[in-house]
């Protein structure tokens, strides 16, 4: 894979992980001011997020065995 495309790859799995740290924050009320704030659904959705984001990052950052 090329470093362009892994850099790119990386970038999109830090902001993934981001927004789902935020939407867990929001879901188990730590961080007010939205209409997720409270909803323990934001949660889960943000912990799923979280983890496609950690799995994109490992994806980008493997080595290739060539």
């Amino acid at each position: 894979m090329n470093s362009v495309v892994k850099t790119i790859l990386k970038i999109f799995a830090v902001l993934f992980m981001l927004a789902g740290g935020v939407w867990i924050l929001q879901g188990v009320n730590i961080l007010p001011g939205s209409y997720m704030t409270g909803d323990p659904q934001w949660a889960v959705n943000g912990a799923i997020t979280v983890l496609i984001g950690a799995g994109l990052f490992w994806f980008a950052n493997r080595k290739n065995k060539s």
